[in-house]
């Protein structure tokens, strides 16, 4: 599979925390990494994520053709 397909993640697993829930099931998180850059990101499907609120702590995957926009995977533990 080339790289940057379809389905290919950029990073698998970041860490951030919930900023604010934007309108059409948007979030903005910040990234718990050392520069804590903003993305936008979509939750992946799961209905036990339906219910995130601001300051929780997720897991986030960055996709390889826009850095800037991520998928929240999971809640953190």
């Amino acid at each position: 599979m080339p790289e940057g397909a379809k389905g290919e993640t950029l990073e698998s697993g970041v860490g951030a925390r919930v900023l604010e829930i934007l309108p059409r099931g948007l979030f903005r998180v910040e990234l718990l990494t050392e520069t804590r850059p903003q993305v936008t990101a979509h939750v992946s499907g799961s209905s036990n994520l339906l219910r995130i609120l601001p300051g929780e702590n997720v897991v986030v995957e960055l996709m390889p053709y826009d850095p800037t926009r991520g998928r929240i995977v999971k809640r953190a533990e």
